[in-house]
């Protein structure tokens, strides 16, 4: 740390942690910034820029409906179920050198994608992205949250959410481009050049000082989420064309199912697991991973079904489709920032409840889109809605959860707010077959027209619901202080409040 940062630090001032955190406005914090941009961009790329090729991916390797599916919902299984095993690794070894881990496998998962010489390599590629996948998010989070002064935390979150929004807004218009005038091979190297930019800043950005956990590689807990997991998106994807009643569709659905209500006892009796249900008596952390659940699950699916409509049913090539919902992303990258200073002013509830609510309105006027209707009537008001909706709540959530734990369990509670929101998205793109009515008798196309308007109506209902959670439970200004049981800490993670101190949080 530098003198100058050191001068900034009041001393005494017991929120304040080891010499190893650094200021926002230092080198170190411009690194650490651009590292975790550059690996959330990565990351989006990965999980949803695909959704753009599919029509394509159909085409060329002759997918139906649930072959397609799992091409999305892989890289999301595999996320999803490794996440929590992920984010024990990155609080032992430290969180800089999983992320440089993970970014290195994303690396080989999108060159096996671009390769891939049928559906079945290319579901197994994208397994492969979501392994490196799950290395990276609760590591590059993490380390951003944990690396900062307390005192830059939140400010911290919203320029690192409103920056990743550039992949978010140039991302979907290049991959459809290349769609239309290359490949869609060529999607799955879009991320190469930020993988290797991120792997080359992440060098000059420190590792945290701070207390290491043991090494707890939970077998069992990892086996039973992804077999968990597996087995129910298997069974919600397969089951509206191969019937509900199908055996195999049965045993998926059945044996996930069984997998997943056996996780919590399993995990509860173990020494070491992979996830800690003491984190789960915490009000603050309980609410606001409900409500990602609900919220993100639905942001997942609505994406995936308005680039399909705007392909299958409006007509739009691959690169207008990509483009279509830019103003969304520029209008998040514009209030992403100041929502970090909001949360310094009005805690987190009402941000985060009234942007959720946003949203949902967006995704009602989206539902409305129908064959002949203009871009500029029909998706720019809601994407704009949609877009000034999730930069009120992006940084109130991502804030929230992180301060309602302490700094040694930052890498968990980073990887089960994001498991939280990869289940959610896993799990509503695998109902959306379900919601658009397929029953194996025709294509895309013909399950958008049927049942396009119902799905994108559940969509901002689970919006709705989302905000009436955070509104009921989620603490009107800080979390309160709840100490974690048998696991002492050293340093709590605190966020800045209107009087200009900070607080523990335990």
């Amino acid at each position: 740390m530098t003198a100058s940062e050191r001068e900034t630090q009041p001393a005494g001032d017991p929120t304040y942690g080891a010499p190893a955190a650094v200021a926002l406005r230092s080198r170190a914090g411009v690194l650490l910034i651009a590292t975790t941009v550059l690996a959330s961009m990565v990351g989006f790329i990965d999980a949803y820029m695909v959704n753009v090729a599919i029509p394509a991916i159909g085409r060329d390797l002759g997918t139906g409906v649930s072959g397609l599916q799992w091409v999305v919902t892989g890289y999301l299984v595999a996320v999803a179920a490794l996440l929590l095993l992920a984010g024990a690794l990155a609080d032992h070894f430290g969180w800089r050198r999983i992320l440089g881990t993970g970014l290195v496998v994303m690396l080989v998962g999108s060159l096996c994608c671009a390769v891939a010489a049928n559906s079945a390599g290319l579901i197994a590629a994208r397994v492969l992205q979501g392994a490196g996948g799950a290395l990276v998010v609760p590591s590059s989070l993490a380390l951003l949250n944990g690396t900062l002064r307390p005192a830059d935390r939140a400010r911290g979150i919203g320029v690192w959410a409103g920056l990743s929004t550039l992949g978010t807004t140039l991302g979907p218009f290049g991959g459809g481009w290349l769609v239309d005038h290359g490949s869609w091979r060529y999607v799955f190297l879009l991320n190469l050049p930020l993988i290797l930019a991120a792997l080359w800043v992440l060098r000059g950005v420190p590792e945290a000082d701070r207390p290491r956990r043991a090494l707890s590689v939970d077998v069992p807990g990892g086996l039973l989420a992804v077999l968990g997991l597996g087995g129910v998106v298997y069974a919600l994807t397969a089951g509206p064309e191969s019937g509900w009643g199908d055996a195999t569709v049965l045993f998926a659905g059945g044996v996930g199912a069984a997998c997943l209500v056996a996780l919590v006892p399993v995990e509860q009796r173990r020494r070491a697991p992979m996830l800690r249900t003491a984190l789960f008596r915490i009000r603050q952390f309980v609410a606001i991973n409900a409500a990602t659940v609900l919220f993100y699950g639905a942001l997942s699916a609505a994406g995936y079904l308005v680039v399909l409509q705007c392909q299958l049913q409006l007509g739009y090539s691959a690169t207008a489709a990509g483009a279509a919902l830019i103003p969304e992303s520029a209008v998040f990258l514009i209030v992403s920032p100041f929502a970090g200073g909001l949360v310094a002013r009005l805690g987190v509830r009402r941000p985060m409840g009234i942007g959720i609510l946003v949203v949902a309105c967006g995704f009602v006027w989206l539902s409305a889109v129908q064959p002949g209707d203009s871009y500029a009537r029909a998706i720019l008001p809601g994407a704009l809605l949609w877009g000034l909706g999730i930069g009120l709540t992006v940084a109130p959530l991502t804030a929230g959860v992180l301060a309602a734990v302490d700094d040694a369990d930052l890498g968990e509670a980073s990887a089960v707010n994001d498991a939280a929101s990869r289940v959610g998205g896993v799990v509503l793109i695998a109902l959306v077959p379900a919601l658009l009515g397929t029953d194996g008798s025709g294509g895309l196309d013909q399950s958008l027209a049927r049942g396009y308007r119902t799905a994108m109506l559940v969509m901002a209902g689970l919006s709705a619901a989302a905000a009436l959670l955070t509104f009921v439970f989620v603490a009107r200004g800080r979390p309160p202080a709840t100490p974690l049981p048998a696991m002492p800490r050293v340093h709590g993670c605190a966020v800045p409040y209107p009087s200009g101190t900070t607080r523990r949080t335990s």
